[in-house]
């Protein structure tokens, strides 16, 4: 079995330029835990999963550090984590390495590729003898 023979083809997707509360909404309306971010090209430039919405000041779930962590942490990891704990936009959230697969791949090759970079989910780059959606 391949890839083109299990894969969504009708994908809800998003910009960098939505905001958090928006597209948090938009996840929990359609029942998804992730969503693609397309540039105003329509280019995938990162995606966007419930992970990333994890941690949020305004759901009252940003992290709480004691005083004595921050002596052992970076401080550009606290500033990261601050930032995407108070980021309004999904591009200040959102994951931009994204892993993609070609449609020709098999279910194994995958299955192998989200465990050994431990992630839930690829993108599949469609073939030019795909037709489009």
């Amino acid at each position: 079995m391949r890839v083109r023979d299990v894969m969504y083809r009708a994908v809800a997707t998003t910009t960098p330029e939505t905001t958090v509360e928006e597209v948090a909404r938009l996840m929990i309306n359609l029942r998804v835990s992730g969503v693609p971010v397309l540039d105003k090209n329509g280019q995938l430039v990162g995606i966007i999963t419930e992970g990333d919405l994890l941690r949020r000041a305004e759901a009252g779930t940003e992290r709480r550090r004691s005083p004595w962590s921050e002596w052992f942490s970076a401080n550009s990891r606290m500033a990261a984590e601050y930032i995407k704990s108070h980021a309004r936009r999904v591009e200040d959230v959102m994951t931009r390495k994204v892993v993609s697969v070609g449609e020709l791949a098999s279910l194994g090759e995958i299955a192998e590729l989200m465990e050994t970079k431990r992630i839930k989910r690829v993108q599949s780059c469609m073939t030019e003898r795909s037709s489009p959606l």
